[in-house]
């Protein structure tokens, strides 16, 4: 997603840390830009009160959010023992996915910032939602999603996405900084290639954060109250992407070619590239170098900011990552 911003030509100064300013924002879709999460959440504790189980806990749904539908799955499964067949599961899903889907709607503080990036070079959205889910989700708001070129829009069947490779591995946002350097060069502007240090991914999944962190990217972690309940003494190992979410052995990753900087490395404790918020309102453009013409935003930091004396105009590139599996997704 792009805005009407500029980016300051003077690093970032963050937790004593300098960091260049931010090129391009990096955004996951599912509980950080609609509300999503909860709706699978709904559907999940329908299905499993139908059958006599009980709510799905945050202990196991954070365990599902993020990961790609072979992976929740079977974390699912093993937990909920439900005495109905995977495929009666999977039907039932979709019937009340397709309803409530349609209610979802944009979390607070997200119309302003994208409006606020919007002038800027455009970033990626990706989403582990197949696309049929994407499509029910976002019908009603198409204007908000326009910000985002559809190359950018990347989601979880994908099929530039190596197969098995999804979060908590680096492949989906490798894949978002890859379309937009692409678009930079089709353009011929002389802007350069932009780095993933360069990059700021906004998540609210765990294994989010990680993916984020093993691409090489700056993080920042917006998770639902319920997840940060489960994570309130990890926020820092979480920031890190040192949670442990990936499974070398896990055989859903094996099978394909990863992308160049994949599996990539999880960062330090305390290492300053994370940062945790309650809510996008909250916000700070100047600390990532992003300075936002008067006007653009009503966030706490970016109002009425002018670029600094030898600031410059790089293109800020907003993008959108949908990596929701389609039925499969089960959390």
């Amino acid at each position: 997603m792009a805005a009407n911003s500029v980016t300051d030509s003077n690093a970032a100064t963050t937790q004593g840390h300098n960091f260049p300013p931010v090129r391009a924002c990096i955004f996951d879709m599912d509980g950080l830009l609609i509300d999503s999460e909860d709706a699978y959440t709904k559907v999940t504790n329908i299905i499993l009160n139908e059958n006599g189980r009980p709510d799905l806990p945050w202990s196991i749904k954070a365990q599902l959010q993020g990961r790609p539908g072979p992976s929740a799955g079977k974390i699912f499964r093993a937990w909920a023992q439900l005495p109905i067949t995977e495929e009666a599961f999977l039907e039932r899903q979709r019937e009340l996915q397709r309803d409530m889907f349609k209610h979802c709607k944009p979390l607070p503080g997200v119309v302003d910032m994208l409006n606020s990036l919007a002038a800027a070079h455009t970033d990626a959205d990706p989403t582990s939602s197949h696309g049929r889910n994407y499509d029910i989700k976002t019908a009603h708001m198409k204007e908000m999603f326009t910000v985002f070129p559809e190359k950018q829009k990347i989601v979880g069947d994908d099929e530039r996405i190596p197969k098995g490779r999804g979060k908590p591995l680096p492949d989906i946002y490798l894949l978002a900084l890859q379309t937009i350097n692409e678009q930079i060069r089709s353009e011929g502007a002389s802007e350069r290639d932009i780095l993933p240090g360069e990059c700021l991914v906004f998540e609210d999944s765990v294994p989010g954060a990680e993916s984020g962190r093993r691409a090489g990217m700056r993080v920042v972690w917006v998770p639902h109250p319920g997840l940060l309940d489960v994570y309130k003494d990890r926020v820092e190992e979480v920031l890190a992407g040192r949670t442990g979410e990936h499974d070398e052995n896990d055989s859903t990753h094996h099978g394909s070619e990863p992308l160049p900087g994949s599996p990539g490395k999880v960062g330090e404790l305390n290492d300053g590239w994370g940062e945790r918020l309650n809510s996008l309102e909250d916000f700070d453009y100047r600390k990532y170098g992003i300075v936002v013409r008067a006007g653009e935003t009503s966030g706490r930091s970016g109002q009425d900011s002018k670029p600094d004396q030898g600031g410059h105009e790089d293109n800020l590139t907003p993008v959108p990552v949908f990596e929701k599996p389609p039925a499969s997704k089960l959390s």
